[in-house]
């Protein structure tokens, strides 16, 4: 049986009271260290910042999932990922977030894209994902 293939593509902002770069440094953590499970359990995700470098989910003693890999990185503007992320299947991703700063604020602006045989669960379940992702970035900004 094959499935049939799908397209995901969502995009959300969020404009956020304090400079690009201490937004960009917070965005960079909120994709490491600082992601969590809904329930606040850290997902011990480490991003290497660099061209190619991996974004992973690491469980210790070599085991983890890959996530993706940082296809550009231009700070304090810029953000790409490519990668299977959380799908454990045949899915591309790519994750976009572009950071711009004007009068004081800075939007971020984050775009997910996905083809592939995307499961019902991880379509309709990613777009908060990303929000509160979003909010996080915002919170820890704005302290």
């Amino acid at each position: 049986m094959i499935a049939a293939e799908s397209a995901l593509d969502i995009q959300q902002h969020i404009d956020i009271k304090a400079p690009i770069d201490k937004v960009y440094e917070g965005m960079l953590q909120e994709f490491s260290a600082l992601m969590r499970y809904p329930d606040g359990r850290s997902m011990n995700m480490i991003l290497e910042r660099k061209p190619g470098g991996r974004w992973y989910r690491d469980l210790g003693d070599n085991a983890g999932h890959l996530w993706g890999h940082v296809q550009s990185i231009k700070p304090p503007h810029l953000l790409e990922l490519v990668g299977p992320l959380f799908m454990s299947y045949p899915a591309v991703n790519h994750v976009e977030c572009r950071l711009s700063e004007t009068d004081g604020m800075t939007r971020v602006t984050l775009r997910h894209r996905a083809i592939g045989p995307v499961e019902d669960q991880h379509s309709q379940g990613v777009s908060q994902g990303w929000q509160g992702m979003l909010d996080e970035i915002k919170k820890n900004a704005e302290q």
